[in-house]
């Protein structure tokens, strides 16, 4: 497995990345992950609706807090043939939990905890904590990468600009 050593800092300090970076232009790798009820969910299944992946370390972090609510908000916008899916490494009771306490509802948290699937298919894997980097996704319709972003320094927050301009590039 490949390790990418430096590519993100938490607090200024280099972390390693398990996994091969995905690239533009790429079929979207397949993935497994929990919903918050301990269902089985393969990414394959969302086919057919564009997709934005946001994977953060914990939604019980300020800053993905803060990521996760802009992106429910957001969701209520674009309309059903658009999905955002937030990934990480919480439990899926936790999850459930942080859901309802945030009224997060126009999105689906789901928990790649179990076997990192999602992280080490997308190179996000973070060697040292076991969580995920903070990176958002487009994938097409037809399960093509569209647009990638990794942010270097785990404590920020991803460029929504830049999210939002690509989306309306492939809609």
């Amino acid at each position: 497995m490949q390790e990418r050593p430096g590519l993100i800092t938490m607090r200024g300090n280099p972390l390693t990345l398990v996994g091969n970076e995905v690239k533009k232009g790429e079929v979207a790798p397949d993935f497994m992950v929990l919903d918050n009820s301990l269902t089985p969910i393969k990414f394959s299944s969302y086919r057919n609706r564009l997709c934005i992946i946001s994977s953060v370390p914990s939604l019980d972090t300020p800053i993905c807090d803060i990521e996760t609510r802009k992106f429910n908000e957001e969701a209520s916008k674009l309309g059903e043939k658009i999905q955002i899916l937030t990934i990480s490494m919480d439990l899926p009771f936790a999850q459930k939990r942080w859901c309802g306490a945030a009224g997060v509802n126009k999105i689906q948290t789901l928990s790649d905890h179990r076997d990192a699937q999602f992280g080490i298919a997308y190179g996000v894997l973070i060697k040292e904590l076991r969580l995920l980097a903070r990176a958002v996704f487009l994938v097409d319709q037809k399960g093509i990468l569209q647009y990638t972003q990794l942010v270097k320094e785990i404590s920020n927050e991803p460029n929504y600009d830049e999210i939002w301009n690509a989306l309306k590039k492939i809609k």
